[in-house]
Formats: structure tokens, C-alpha cells, sequence
């Protein structure tokens, strides 16, 4: 067993999806943390399945998005069913197009997911300390202490900071004395990893409403398939259920029997939905669902356990480095729990529509819930609204007070995600996009707009003499070619628009007017850039 370090810049409990992403963000920007996990070992099953498009352009920042597609299985669509009559249908794989470059949904195992990223610690030397359990912690202005149990016995490490990532149950937010208020649903519920072969093999997420509950069934790789549904009320109080007392009420819910097909795992659960009452306590951070659980109505949890790390590493890396003040720590609670506020309520509303039992919501799943889906199938915006939604694309932090927007532009604005749009490089005289550029870690500037010579080469040297290794500088002149691009942003051939993003690909700043000294106030007044 390897030796805990006495003092770490920061340690992660928790191996999950969401403190292994927190872990890979901060090695990206030159933090090596500690991950501790009570765990022995990853986890061969998983609930998670779903990797949405926002998740992948975080994968693919970090050059992991081909590894993933290659493990996952894009999902062609979603059909639904009254009984076993299909009464709606929607194309999912390309449901995002021209919005993200992944328009779509992965269905990828939560294993999976984990052991891609274990994979990019242990390619950049970053051990996890399983088998390490915490016991209880004490903090101060300035450290934080964690008593632990191992194998060989108990002891006492400390940090500079600690983030919460270890799930539900959390021991950091119950030593933190953080309430967890929210609720159970009363149903009981099932998961079962399924292999099935022959006509019934398919690429479309299939779910089967019936007046006493759901079946879901989800496609992965290798003709294997997620079943997730409501246990039927014959067998909600028997204990120690086994796939066996399921299979008849499956068959006869689904219409096909499954004799003969082989089931890998099974597992049955509640679910719950509650949320911390704060996602910060002086030194240490609440992520993933040691902060927020819900439903899995449009597979949301992880996605959201990823962002949650995506937005914090940047910032603490930063105070770290004595890059930024303590005080853009508290921007983390700030943008990401009106994000987990919202999301309960919608998952939870969605999922009542799934499982209710009363008169109106089984009409609702009957009648209005085909209509729906049939009208977000023919109307553009709409399916792109729903896409925003899904993919977590449309997630923003416009109110936050890391976002300053100066420009004439409605449609985008300071806070949003980064619009991704394909464009002709006009120096390197090839095909891109906004997202690539902006691959590297720190900020980028870029400016869009005719500049002369001497306005570029201003803005170069200053970058050089002021952010040398934090600041990205791209400079896109107006050409027919790009006149997408340039309306997106709302620009004509006359137009200049400087826009300043933020690591986590989110835009910080908008002006209409490329001033250096008008981006310096933004880095030293609102980042406060040391």
C-alpha cells in the first residue's frame, strides 16, 4: 500500500466520475492532487450511462473524446411506447447538429467513463489512494486536516483545500454538518445489463409507459442493453428480488419474451433527489452528487457531477498559483447551484410525468406526451431548445460576476457557453472551429473584425508582457467565407468584437470595441488577475 503524503495542495475523497474529472482538470493546469477513495477498487457496475454533448467537448478538450466514442454507442433515436404499441419517435443523432460537434447522445457505462479518465491519471502519474476511508475532518483559515482509516491503521493528513466528491452519502458534507434536504421517491426501482441477440436488436432508446410505471431500454455496445424501469407493485415489498422474478413482468410489459437472453448484472434502488444547502465550507467544496442527486430523467447526474469539477478546477488551480484571489472560489456555489436548482426541478417534474399514478398524468403520458415529441420532431427551434437542454449545452452563467457583456449581440452573450461554429482559419489557411481553438488551458482572446497591423501587434505585446502563459491570442479577420460565424455573433463586414473565454469554455467578456485597456479592467477589476 503506498504512503498518503503528510500534505497535499488538495485532496479529492472520492474516485468517482466526478472527483476523477476533477482530479485529470487540475493535472491539466499543473496541480497534482490526492485522491483517497473507501473503494477497493473501480466499480464493474454502474447507474450513469448517458455522456452528454457538453461532457464529450470536455473529453475532447482534454484529447479523450475518440477513446470514448470508441467504447460508447451513439444512441440513433428515441422511440416511445403506449403498452407495446409505438405511438412516438424522435431522431436523437443528429438532433444537435451545427450546435455542438457531438450532436448527440453516448451511451456509455459510468465504468467506462471511469476508466477512461483513471486512465489519464495514470498516464500523468497520479496514484489513487483506494481502500482509504475518511473518518472525520477539521478545518482552519488556512489548512484542513482529514483523519482516515487504511489497512494498516489511522492517521491524519492534511491540504490547502478539499473537494467533497465521494457521492450521496458523503462523509465530508455530513462533517461539514451541510443539510441534504429533498426527498425519496416511493417507487422502487430496477437496473439489469442485458444480453440480446437476434430481430430484437436495435440503436434506438426504446420506453415502454404502462399505467403503473416504465420500462426503459437503452442500447450499448455489442448488443448489450440498460433495462431501467418502475418494479412492478406485485413485487415492491418482496425482498432480495432477483431478474428471475422480473422476467415474466418484462415480457408481458415489452411484448417479446427474454428467455434465453443472458443478464449480466442486476440491481434494484431508490432514488432520491435533494441538494446541499451550500457547495462551499471555508477550505473545502461539495461536487457531483455529494452536492446534488435527482432522477435520471434525461440522463443528467454524472454530466452535471463533471461540470461541476470542469468549473471549479480552473479557479482553484488559479488561487493555487497565486493567479487569482480567494474570493473567484466563491463563483463556483455562485454559477453552479442555481444550475443544480434547476435541474431538480425539471428532472423531478419530467420524471412525475413517468410514474404518477394519478388520473391527469396518465392522460398526460397517454395523449400529450406523442404529441409533444411528434411537434419537437418537425419544428427546428424547439428540437434545438431541446437539444440545449439535454446536452447541458445551454447551460449559462450570464447573472454570474465573472461575465461582463459590453456588445450589441442578443443572441450570445457574456456568460454563455461558446458557440460552436466551423470557420475557414484565414493564417493557417485551413478548416476549424471556436472549440479548437480554445483547447489549450487558460483564457483566449479572440478578436473578430478587420484590425490593422499595429492594433494586432499591440494586443500581442501586451499579452506577452502581462498573461505570457495564462492568455490565448486568436485574431479572425472578416471574409465571405465566415459569414456564419460573423452572424452568430450579430457582425457585418464593418464590426470588431473582442471576446475573452474562460478555461472552461464559457465567455467571460464581450465588447464591441477591441481596447487593450478595456480587457485589462476585465482581467484586474472582475478576475483580478494578480
Amino acid at each position: 500500500m503506498n504512503n498518503l503524503p503528510a500534505h497535499s495542495p488538495v485532496i479529492i475523497v472520492g474516485a468517482g466520475p466526478s472527483g476523477l474529472m476533477m482530479a485529470a482538470q487540475l493535472l491539466r493546469f499543473g496541480i497534482q492532487p490526492v485522491i483517497i477513495e473507501a473503494k477497493t477498487a473501480l466499480n464493474t457496475e454502474s447507474r450513469a450511462l448517458a455522456v452528454q454533448a457538453r461532457s464529450l467537448e470536455i473529453f475532447r478538450q482534454m484529447g479523450l473524446d475518440k477513446v470514448a466514442l470508441d467504447q460508447g454507442n451513439v444512441a440513433k433515436g428515441l422511440e416511445l411506447y403506449q403498452d407495446t404499441e409505438r405511438i412516438a419517435d424522435i431522431e436523437l443523432s443528429s438532433l444537435g447538429e451545427g450546435i455542438s460537434f457531438f450532436p448527440f447522445a453516448l451511451i456509455l457505462e459510468q465504468s467506462k467513463t471511469e476508466r477512461i479518465l483513471v486512465d489519464y491519471l495514470t498516464g500523468n502519474a497520479c496514484p489513487i489512494y483506494w481502500d482509504t476511508q475518511v473518518l472525520g475532518l477539521y478545518q482552519t483559515d488556512k489548512v484542513v486536516s482529514v483523519k482516515v482509516k487504511r489497512s494498516a491503521g489511522e492517521e491524519i493528513i492534511s491540504c490547502d483545500w478539499l473537494i467533497g466528491a465521494d457521492g450521496a452519502g458523503s462523509k465530508v458534507r455530513k462533517s461539514l454538518n451541510i443539510s441534504f434536504s429533498g426527498g425519496t421517491y416511493e417507487n422502487k426501482f430496477f437496473l439489469a445489463d442485458m444480453k440480446i441477440a437476434g430481430e430484437k436488436s436495435t440503436d434506438y432508446i426504446r420506453v415502454f409507459l404502462k399505467d403503473k410505471g416504465f420500462t426503459g431500454i437503452f442500447p450499448m455496445k455489442d448488443s448489450s442493453y440498460r433495462f431501467i424501469g418502475t418494479i412492478p407493485a406485485a413485487l415492491q415489498a418482496k425482498p432480495d428480488i432477483s431478474f428471475d422474478d422480473l422476467r415474466p413482468y418484462l415480457t408481458y410489459d415489452l411484448g417479446f419474451s427474454l428467455e434465453g437472453d443472458r443478464c449480466n448484472w442486476f440491481s434494484t434502488y431508490q432514488l432520491h433527489h435533494r441538494m446541499a444547502e451550500k457547495f462551499r465550507n471555508q477550505r473545502c467544496f461539495l461536487i457531483g452528487d455529494a452536492a446534488h442527486i435527482h432522477s435520471p430523467a434525461g440522463g443528467q447526474g454524472m454530466n452535471t457531477g463533471l461540470q461541476d469539477a470542469y468549473n471549479l478546477a480552473w479557479k482553484l488551480a488559479g488561487v493555487i498559483k497565486n493567479r487569482y484571489p480567494d474570493s473567484i472560489l466563491n463563483t463556483y456555489a455562485e454559477e453552479r447551484m442555481p444550475v443544480a436548482k434547476t435541474l431538480l426541478k425539471t428532472t423531478d417534474r419530467l420524471f412525475g410525468i413517468g410514474i404518477g399514478q394519478t388520473w391527469l398524468i396518465r392522460k398526460l403520458r397517454r395523449w400529450f406526451l406523442p404529441l409533444i415529441l411528434n411537434r419537437i420532431r418537425k419544428t427546428e427551434r424547439i428540437s434545438r431548445q431541446l437539444f440545449g437542454v439535454i446536452s447541458q449545452t445551454g447551460i449559462s452563467y450570464r447573472n454570474g460576476s465573472l461575465s461582463v457583456h459590453h456588445g450589441g449581440s442578443k443572441a450570445v452573450r457574456a456568460g454563455d457557453r461558446l458557440p460552436f461554429i466551423k470557420f475557414f482559419d484565414e493564417k493557417l489557411k485551413q478548416e476549424t472551429d471556436l472549440h479548437a481553438w480554445c483547447a489549450q488551458t487558460g483564457f483566449t482572446l479572440i478578436v473578430i473584425g478587420n484590425l490593422g497591423q499595429r492594433d494586432i501587434l499591440a494586443i500581442a505585446k501586451w499579452i506577452k508582457l502581462s498573461y505570457p502563459l495564462d492568455l490565448n491570442f486568436f485574431y479572425l479577420p472578416y471574409s465571405e467565407r465566415n459569414q456564419p460565424l460573423f452572424d452568430c455573433f450579430e457582425m457585418n463586414e464593418t464590426s470588431k468584437k473582442a471576446i475573452v473565454v474562460r478555461p472552461d469554455m464559457h465567455i467571460g467578456y464581450i465588447n464591441d470595441v477591441v481596447d487593450v485597456e478595456l480587457l485589462a479592467g476585465y482581467f484586474q477589476e472582475i478576475v483580478r488577475w494578480k
